[in-house]
């Protein structure tokens, strides 16, 4: 696809980027993002990703804006508090960037519905905080052949944003299941922001590239 005048304008500092260039700028209009969970992962997720010019998001949370996620969910202001965080997303994103559409959905997602949910999404990245809706996510990620990007921290493992952005069925990758035999609670680290950059660096590296030869997108 083309950029128009002003979308160059605004992406003229990447696409000078030999890493970008107006290919990969252009790439990056066309993709579809889901973010699942719009709290301490989602929220620095979409202002990388609407930054980087990702052209469609697709955004879930069924909660509200609370006074104790401000401090790290990094979208939200004080008015924004007791409202619905899929929709103080949608209206952050409008603010920064009125040309990006995006669908907003305040559903808790669960087997039934996650397929919908992340439908003709490029890359889905799952933010959320409970086993549940992970594995029902990761299912639906693999029935629809989508990437999952997963930079939670597991304080359960000591792990460090070790989940992959892979192209499941192609590259035959282990999925949440293979791991996780049934859903259980498990706390998760406060700081999970703090490793969120590589994962959304990878993503935004992934999104340039869906089309061509599948590599390995390990998020490690």
């Amino acid at each position: 696809m083309s950029l128009a005048p002003e979308r160059l304008e605004r992406f003229a500092r990447h696409i000078v980027l030999p890493e970008v260039g107006g290919a990969g700028q252009a790439a990056l209009a066309g993709r579809h993002v889901a973010l699942i969970g719009l709290g301490g992962i989602g929220s620095p997720a979409l202002q990388y990703l609407a930054g980087a010019g990702v052209g469609r998001f697709t955004l879930v949370d069924s909660g509200d804006v609370e006074l104790s996620n401000l401090q790290r969910q990094t979208i939200y202001t004080t008015r924004d508090i007791g409202h619905a965080k899929a929709v103080a997303a949608r209206r952050w994103l409008a603010n920064f960037d009125g040309a990006i559409p995006a669908e907003v959905r305040d559903d808790r997602i669960d087997s039934h519905n996650a397929g919908a949910l992340i439908a003709n999404a490029d890359l889905v990245l799952d933010g959320t905080d409970n086993f549940a809706t992970r594995l029902a996510v990761s299912d639906a990620c693999v029935a629809a052949v989508a990437a999952r990007a997963e930079p939670a921290v597991f304080i359960l493992w000591g792990s460090h944003a070790q989940k992959k952005a892979s192209r499941i069925a192609e590259l035959n990758e282990p999925t949440r299941h293979c791991v996780i035999r049934s859903p259980h609670p498990s706390p998760l680290s406060a700081h999970r922001g703090f490793f969120g950059s590589k994962p959304f660096s990878r993503a935004n590296e992934f999104l340039q590239s869906v089309g061509r030869d599948p590599v390995d997108w390990s998020l490690a």
